[in-house]
């Protein structure tokens, strides 16, 4: 029997850390719902709402290579912590938040929180879960949580914001996050003692996070303000430089904060090139289809969150589905099979983004689209960790976390411009048709996308499908049995 699966309460863990991901999903949804209520209460003006949005985007971009390379350096498990304490004050002081001021503030330290999250969680379950099935499925248990959260979040962010008003939607997150945070003191192994000592590379960590906290800052305001803006071009030009820097400080840095051999390892860069892919395609998704439920059909929040579920379920049953073909069949031929049958899912999807289609004539192409999302979703998160050391996990999931979140920044960005192509000084049916028409070309762009993950795909070697040793659970579900 492997020293992983000898470890107590791993499924307990295994729990823990599927519910942290559902959290860190659930706040991704369900501030959107509130934003109307908020701007009234506090005095926004209709288009700074979004900055509620965005300072939350712009600091967890940012941050995320900082945070696995701390999970790394300073403990998978106190990082882990120190993360959802972060979520639990930061949620407080934004449901207390008297000004716009300090709900910026207030979501700025939630997406710091959210930075430290994700990579220390993504390194725990691929440290403590040994290669192969056994870490396939956490991580298909992991990313199924993700996608109930992101239904959750739709569905909660409307009950809670009309039935308790809008700091509910912060408030849910206090107790969640502190009870998480406290068991995982009893339940997650302690971080290991001792050790070869390494030291923070701090001019590689302060390059690196203002750069890529301008980058993702440029990609967010460049639509709301203009690209030509001086603010936003000022930002893209600094954040060339300081990310030019922070490249220069890398090459002789001795214990780098992003050692760049770690590209060497054809998974994890096929991974990491998939990863922005994938948000850049299958991650846009979501947000036409809002605009097309609210916008052109006239759908109440709550009816949108409702029409979530479809995809939701479908996302959730391909994350399960990945696991299980990439074990039996192989990483690379289960991303091939995650991008076909999502790009074909997401243009027949094309057929419901009519001005006058109605929500039937989107649903076989939510259920296609989303299995196949959640095959690439589950996939990718394997490439990404296999073959990396124990000890640069953290680094290897905050490099493919930033490209997360910047693929899903261009994105937006991109398919955004395009999307308004057409829609100028038009009102009324005009403008809805032309939204329709669109967001139309912009979904059928998007599957043109996947094709193009699935062609990067190609890159990764043939593997042979996975066996489980003999000693280790054949059922998903014994991993939350121990």
């Amino acid at each position: 029997m492997s020293a992983v699966t000898r470890q107590p309460r791993l499924g307990w863990t295994l729990a823990l850390l599927a519910l942290a991901q559902l959290i860190y999903a659930l706040d991704l949804n369900i501030v959107f719902v509130a934003l109307p209520e908020i701007g009234a209460d506090l005095g926004f003006p209709g288009q700074t709402q979004q900055l509620v949005v965005s300072a939350y985007v712009v600091f967890a971009g940012g941050f995320l290579l900082f945070g696995g390379r701390a999970a790394d350096l300073l403990g998978r498990r106190r990082v882990f912590v120190l993360a959802l304490a972060l979520y639990a004050v930061s949620s407080l002081a934004g449901g207390l938040a008297p000004s716009p001021a300090a709900i910026i503030v207030a979501r700025a330290v939630q997406g710091i929180g959210g930075a430290l999250l994700l990579p220390s969680t993504l390194s725990l379950i691929n440290t403590l879960f040994a290669e192969g099935p056994q870490r396939n499925r956490a991580l298909a248990v992991w990313g199924g949580a993700g996608a109930s959260g992101l239904t959750i979040g739709a569905l909660l962010g409307g009950v809670l914001t009309e039935n308790f008003g809008w700091p509910a939607v912060f408030y849910v997150n206090v107790p969640l996050a502190g009870l998480v945070a406290l068991a995982a003191l009893a339940v997650i192994p302690r971080d290991p003692s001792g050790g070869q000592r390494r030291r923070f590379d701090l001019p590689g960590s302060l390059t690196a996070t203002t750069g890529a906290t301008l980058l993702v800052f440029a990609l967010v305001e460049g639509p709301e303000e203009g690209w030509a803006s001086p603010l936003v071009i000022g930002a893209f030009v600094l954040a060339a430089v300081l990310l030019a820097a922070f490249a220069t400080i890398e090459r002789r840095s001795a214990d780098p904060l992003m050692p760049f051999r770690l590209f060497r390892n054809r998974s994890l860069t096929v991974g990491l090139s998939v990863t922005f892919i994938y948000m850049a395609t299958f991650g846009v998704l979501p947000y036409f289809l809002t605009v097309l439920m609210q916008s052109v059909h006239g759908y109440s929040a709550l009816q949108t969150g409702l029409a979530f579920l479809v995809p939701s379920v479908a996302i959730a049953t391909g994350t399960q589905l990945g696991e299980r073909l990439t074990t039996r069949i192989g990483l690379r031929t289960t991303l091939l099979i995650g991008f076909a049958v999502g790009a074909a899912g997401t243009a027949v999807m094309a057929v419901g983004f009519g001005a006058d289609a109605g929500y039937g004539l989107l649903v076989p192409g939510l259920i296609v689209s989303g299995v196949g999302q959640g095959v690439v979703w589950t996939a990718m998160w394997i490439a990404a960790a296999t073959g990396t050391a124990a000890h640069e996990q953290g680094v290897a999931n905050g490099i493919n976390s930033t490209a997360l979140n910047i693929g899903n920044a261009i994105g937006l960005a991109v398919f955004t411009a395009l999307a308004d192509i057409g829609t100028e000084g038009k009102a009324g049916e005009a403008l809805r048709t032309a939204t329709a028409h669109g967001e139309l070309v912009v979904v059928l762009l998007t599957a043109a996308g996947m094709v193009v993950g699935l062609l990067v795909s190609l890159v990764l070697p043939r593997s042979r499908a996975s066996v489980a040793p003999a000693d280790e659970a054949s059922d998903p579900e014994q991993l939350i049995a121990s």
